[in-house]
This record gives C-alpha cells, structure tokens and sequence, in this order.
C-alpha cells in the first residue's frame, strides 16, 4: 500500500479528553481524514504512549497520516508519520534530529508570515495559520485574517494549514484562500463525545 505523505483535505485533532478509538475510526472514515494529530494534554505518559499508539495502528489501517503534538519523544517512540509544535514545544532542527530525515514536523505559525518563513528556512514541512474564525477550543487565539493565508501562499512553497474555528461550512473559504489543508476538532467530535 502506498501511504499518504500530502497535507491536504480535513487534518482532524483528537478532542483533549480520554481516548475514544470508535468515534475517531468514525470520525476517519466518515470525513476521509488524511492527517490526525494526537493532542491530549494529561500529564500522565502512559496514557499517552497508549492511546498515540491505538491511534497509530489505526491511522495505518486507514492511511492516514498520524501526527503528534508538541511531544517529539512520544513521535518517536509510537514511530509517528511527524510531529508538530508550537512556539514552545522544542525547535525543528531538534524534531529532525530525533525522528529523521522522513518525519513531518509542523509548525504553529498563528498570525506571523516571518515565523513562517523561518519554519520554511528550518525545515518545516507545513506551517498553521489560525485562528482563522471564533475558536471554541482556543476562545482567545490571535486572529489570522483570511487575506494573510492568501498572502502566505503566495510566499511559501510548504502546505499551509488552517485553523481555528474551521467548520464544515466556513472550510471552503479557507481553501479559497490558500490553505491545503484545514484543521478541527470541535465540528467533528463535538457532538459524540
């Protein structure tokens, strides 16, 4: 089989809350997730090596693309497509070190084209822009106006992910303006868990 290596489509994030495998095989399925991102922020690391690794077996059956956030050692040890991080979550070159030449490593870029352009510089192999709408998960996230997705685009030449209040009805207008690929969590778990 032939995986999946595009940043593209619905890039899904798990809800911070205890794993649910059926709902986030539902979730895949249903929606046709190309990329799912681990974000659960408990402090206790057995569960988390846990659930990433359920979560890693079942981004292989369904040829997805399985990112970690903001744990680059979690990535390497459930042998994770990538990893992606935010301003303090450890630096690229550090992610490339430890997982490989292969590895996807993502980077929050919120509402600064410089910052992107440093990940580009560095390595990244996709950049996040948001919050592109009101967020319910981040209710006080930077806004990131539409008109500076279309400007990035223009800039860059690595895939650019919305995100932030990205919904199943406002997602067009993101990848109107430029985004390859649009991250949620609330309008695809919200209601099932």
């Amino acid at each position: 089989m032939v995986f999946n290596k595009e940043i593209s489509h619905i890039y899904a994030i798990t809800p911070d809350a205890s794993l649910n495998s059926i709902l986030i095989r539902w979730v895949i399925t249903k929606h046709q997730i190309s990329i799912l991102q681990y974000r659960h922020k408990t402090n206790n690391d057995n569960i988390k090596l846990k659930e990433a690794y359920v979560l890693r077996q079942l981004c292989l059956a369904h040829n997805t693309l399985f990112i970690i956030n903001d744990d680059i050692n979690l990535a390497k040890k459930v042998h994770a497509d990538g990893v992606h991080l935010g301003k303090d979550d450890g630096s690229i070159q550090q992610a490339r070190q430890q997982l490989g030449i292969d590895s996807i490593i993502g980077i929050s870029c919120y509402n600064d084209i410089n910052l992107a352009f440093q990940a580009q510089k560095q390595g990244a192999n996709y950049v996040a822009f948001g919050a592109l709408f009101d967020s319910k998960t981040k209710p006080n996230a930077s806004y990131c106006p539409l008109n500076l997705i279309t400007k990035a685009k223009q800039l860059l030449h690595i895939p650019i992910v919305g995100i932030g209040g990205v919904d199943l009805y406002n997602q067009q207008q993101a990848f109107d303006a430029g985004c390859d690929a649009v991250a949620m969590i609330n309008t695809l778990f919200k209601n099932y868990h």
